[in-house]
């Protein structure tokens, strides 16, 4: 079941979704303001956001910005806002969608639709990647040749697969897989990459496809 959370600070929409939403067999979250939302998403992991820009307590805007530090979750943004600008911002910022107030709930459904089906192709673009003599699916989460992963292994793998070719952070990796108190812990992420070489690279002392990039943080090279 599709896992969408709902972040707006009007009662009768966030309603109106939750009722709506519910009847197509979505499982919906809901939350008034930014901070609520950055936790949910944080603890629950929801599969879409559809996002307010004007909360209370953040801009919406800044909500993306604080998602996209750590997930590629898909985001509609759904705001009163008409000018150009704000779209402009919401989309540069990490959104995958907006739809201006007053909406229809068919045109929303079918964007909620559409973008579930992009995220699922990309999905299944993930159930095959090679790493070393293995391939790799996170999907399935399984591993070629029985090799078998620890959950703290597949979350970092899982990061840098998602980001091919692209720096990974030591801050981003440490705060989205251990959280904001380890962001000194940096042996941990050395000690996990060294696991990880072991289990997928040809050559552990040489790897080809999990690299570090020293004082910066890591790359996965397809």
């Amino acid at each position: 079941m599709t896992r969408v959370l709902v972040v707006d600070d009007e009662p009768q929409i966030l309603r109106a979704l939750r009722i709506n939403l519910v009847a197509r067999h979505y499982d919906v979250l809901v939350a008034a303001d930014g901070a609520t939302a950055l936790r949910l998403a944080a603890d629950s992991h929801p599969d879409l956001i559809v996002l307010d820009l004007g909360l209370p307590d953040l801009d919406g805007v800044e909500v993306i910005h604080g998602l996209r530090g750590w997930t590629g979750i898909p985001i509609i943004v759904l705001s009163g806002r008409a000018g150009n600008q704000d779209k402009v911002d919401a989309l540069d910022a990490g959104a995958d969608d907006y739809v201006t107030k007053p909406f229809g709930i068919d045109e929303l459904l079918a964007r909620i639709r559409a973008v579930a089906r992009r995220t699922s192709a990309q999905e299944a673009e993930l159930a095959q990647i090679a790493v070393g003599a293995h391939i790799v699916d996170l999907t399935g989460k399984t591993v070629s040749g029985g090799v078998r992963l620890t959950p703290t292994e597949w979350h970092i793998l899982e990061i840098l697969i998602r980001n091919p070719g692209k720096l990974v952070s030591q801050r981003q990796l440490l705060t989205e897989v251990w959280g904001v108190k380890y962001l000194k812990e940096t042996h941990y992420l050395r000690q996990y990459m060294a696991q990880l070489r072991r289990k997928l690279e040809r050559d552990p002392g040489h790897p080809a496809h999990l690299i570090t990039e020293p004082g910066m943080g890591y790359r996965f090279k397809p």
